[in-house]
């Protein structure tokens, strides 16, 4: 029977609170796009995306540098660092007036952003294993899916009271309040005595560690599936239901319901993970979300948006299996992962994040006046994340 550790609520509540950073600087801010685009004299309104899908990659390529770093200076100087990043990134944002040097900023801001959201996968690998490191995750992550629920609607009301500037000053008050309870409250959970000697070849040879390891390629590249797939309804949600469904000011409350789907099937993982297992949920969830997909596809091949009602019913259930998937699989990815976890969890969020932006930016281009674009990608991205499994499966009979 697998050993169980104790149960550390507040340690939970501060890695669910150190990525929520991340979730609120993205979502807070769809309800200004029009705003900031209007701003910078942007004349493609698909460009706004940008602002969104931008981020992920600067959220993909810090994380090179800070999960190793950590495994050999800590975790939490990795986390102060990061945030030093994100405050210098969210000044440039506000302050600047070109386009492109807002994207830059945001880039920026996700090469910070990617230190707490690294490090906390990591410090709660240095603490639980298996499918109790499962459960852990997800609780983490339930609690990382409340943000997207209230965000938007933050978002609007400073949008409304100030103007879209005051959104990331917002977004810095909230983290910078984070950082001081994670200083004062967390204890550092990797020793010196299991730190890695820092040498620039940590880079490569952990790469070469990693690569030692089916679960953990398989289940990162399933993640950039997903988390592709999934990064193209954050990124045109705004434009669906604001300007394909014409619901103006109602579009926070919308995305608030297709989040709280997401953040219930997380809640319902963390109950029933220690029963069945990361690997059965994952699957399951899995063959549920591309057959919703596809059953979309199916039906509404023409193109032709249906009703709300019914297109909201194709997102919950989309999303509901979606809670299942990104915590199970990244608890697979970095279950042989223990001896290496920064640089594991910083090459399995690196992966499976800048698979996600040519997905998102590509797929992203074609939904313009119809939802089934959206659908068509899931469709996609969740066979081939499906095949992720019928591997494995062949190569544990092989």
């Amino acid at each position: 029977m697998q050993n169980q550790p104790a149960f550390k609520k507040e340690f939970v509540a501060l890695m669910a609170s150190l990525m929520s950073i991340v979730a609120l600087s993205i979502d807070a801010l769809l309800p200004a796009l029009p705003d900031i685009g209007s701003a910078l004299q942007v004349s493609d309104p698909a460009e706004n995306q940008k602002l969104i899908t931008m981020i992920f990659l600067g959220l993909g390529f810090g994380q090179l540098i800070f999960g190793p770093l950590s495994d050999s200076f800590g975790r939490k100087p990795m986390v102060y660092i990061g945030f030093f990043i994100f405050i210098i990134a969210s000044y440039i944002c506000v302050t600047t007036k070109s386009f492109e040097v807002m994207v830059m900023g945001r880039i920026l801001q996700g090469v910070g952003l990617s230190s707490p959201r690294t490090i906390s996968l990591a410090m709660i690998r240095d603490s639980y294993s298996g499918d109790f490191m499962a459960k852990v995750v997800s609780i983490v992550v339930m609690f990382f899916i409340l943000v997207p629920i209230v965000a938007p609607t933050v978002g609007q009301t400073l949008l409304h009271l100030l103007n879209w500037q005051a959104i990331f000053n917002f977004n810095v008050f909230i983290g910078l309040g984070i950082i001081i309870w994670f200083w004062r409250r967390q204890p550092e959970t990797l020793p010196k005595s299991k730190r890695i000697a820092f040498s620039p070849s940590i880079f490569i040879t952990g790469a070469k560690e990693f690569i030692r390891y089916k679960d953990a390629i398989s289940f990162t590249l399933a993640s950039g599936f997903i988390t592709g797939s999934f990064m193209v309804y954050l990124s045109t949600s705004q434009q669906i239901f604001q300007e394909q469904y014409q619901l103006g000011e109602l579009f926070p409350y919308i995305f608030a319901s297709t989040a709280i789907a997401v953040g219930f099937s997380t809640f319902t993982n963390s109950r029933f993970v220690m029963r069945f297992g990361a690997y059965n949920m994952a699957y399951y969830a899995t063959i549920a979300y591309f057959a919703i997909s596809l059953l979309y596809v199916l039906v509404f091949h023409t193109g032709q948006n249906p009703s709300l009602v019914v297109l909201m019913l194709f997102f919950l259930t989309q999303f509901f299996a979606v809670g299942f998937l990104f915590g199970n699989y990244r608890s697979l990815a970095m279950q042989p992962l223990g001896h290496i976890a920064g640089i594991g969890a910083a090459i399995n969020g690196f992966v499976s994040t800048v698979m996600a932006v040519p997905i998102a930016n590509y797929i992203g281009s074609f939904v313009t006046d119809s939802v089934l674009p959206l659908f068509v990608g899931f469709s996609v991205f969740g066979a081939l994340a499906l095949l992720v499994f019928v591997f494995l499966k062949r190569t544990q009979r092989a």
